[in-house]
């Protein structure tokens, strides 16, 4: 299957005490790209979900938000720090001494003091909340997949249509080519018998410089390597995977094929034609972009 590199994916896990929402949204990026945005309280199992992450995706720019809700009401308490209150002590007491003023520090005022008295959170089961963050990630994971595949999939069929478009479009330039060559000679031989009047035209001459054009012109190469290029994208395309790399290597060999039957084309349906092939090559090289 395609993977689109586009996405979004949302989860909600809760138990009685806590409620955790996932949410992850990606656009296309040329390597993988994450971004992690959550309480500090569960930084410390920021490589786990990095770890689960990476079994998902392979390309893009991912940005993960995490929130942590606690249910609890006996989660927080106060701590007081002596060894802190006591250095306090120790500089008002020498304060006072060196500059013969009061020492009038009360309790009230050293509490105010920072980091004195500070509110924390205690410490809570970390393997509960490891299991319920591992199932909000996972499914928030498997949702991101989902919305990917299912964008991935009119992307492979778009791009299908555009490569049946092209073929045809090649087509066109094969079955012209061989005309272009024989209007030249007609108009060559047309214009000798114009030059010449009465005398008698030497059509080896003629074949010389029809032979010429012909090489000069002659763009079967540049068809058939563009054909294969054609077929080896679709291939690709049926395949699935994570092939956007791939994809974006051939599309750049196609429109190298592209640009030099331009520049060979000595006739206004084949330029007309070799421009719209572009056109489409360069379509087809921006849908790629988005593909992981």
């Amino acid at each position: 299957m395609i993977k689109s590199m586009t996405g979004f994916g949302r989860y909600e896990a809760a138990d009685e005490e806590r409620k955790i929402t996932v949410e992850m949204k990606s656009v296309n990026h040329r390597y993988l790209e994450t971004g992690i945005k959550m309480p500090k309280k569960l930084n410390f199992y920021e490589a786990g979900i990095r770890n689960i992450l990476k079994k998902y995706i392979s390309r893009g720019k991912v940005d993960i938000f995490i929130t942590y809700e606690d249910f609890s009401e006996d989660k927080v308490c106060l701590h007081y720090n002596e060894d802190l209150a006591g250095e306090y002590m120790s500089i008002f007491k020498y304060m006072s001494e060196q500059f013969g003023i009061e020492n009038d520090i009360k309790v009230s005022s050293l509490a105010k003091m920072p980091e004195v008295i500070t509110m924390e959170d205690q410490d809570g089961d970390d393997e509960t909340i490891w299991h319920l963050l591992e199932k909000a990630v996972e499914n928030a994971c498997q949702l991101f997949v989902e919305t990917r595949i299912k964008e991935g999939e009119h992307l492979r069929d778009d791009l299908l249509d555009k490569l049946d478009n092209m073929f045809d479009l090649v087509n066109f330039v094969e079955i012209r080519s061989p005309q272009v060559i024989e209007e030249y000679r007609i108009k060559l031989e047309d214009k000798v018998r114009e030059l010449l009047a009465d005398s008698s035209i030497d059509d080896g001459r003629i074949a010389t410089e029809v032979t010429i054009f012909a090489d000069k012109i002659c763009v079967d190469e540049e068809t058939v390597r563009l054909k294969s290029h054609i077929e080896n994208m679709r291939a690709t395309l049926l395949e699935g995977g994570s092939v956007g790399r791939k994809l974006d290597f051939i599309a750049q060999e196609m429109n190298r094929e592209a640009n030099t039957i331009l520049s060979k084309a000595n006739d206004l349906e084949v330029t007309n034609c070799a421009i719209t092939l572009k056109t489409e090559i360069e379509k087809v090289r921006e849908q790629i972009q988005n593909i992981e």
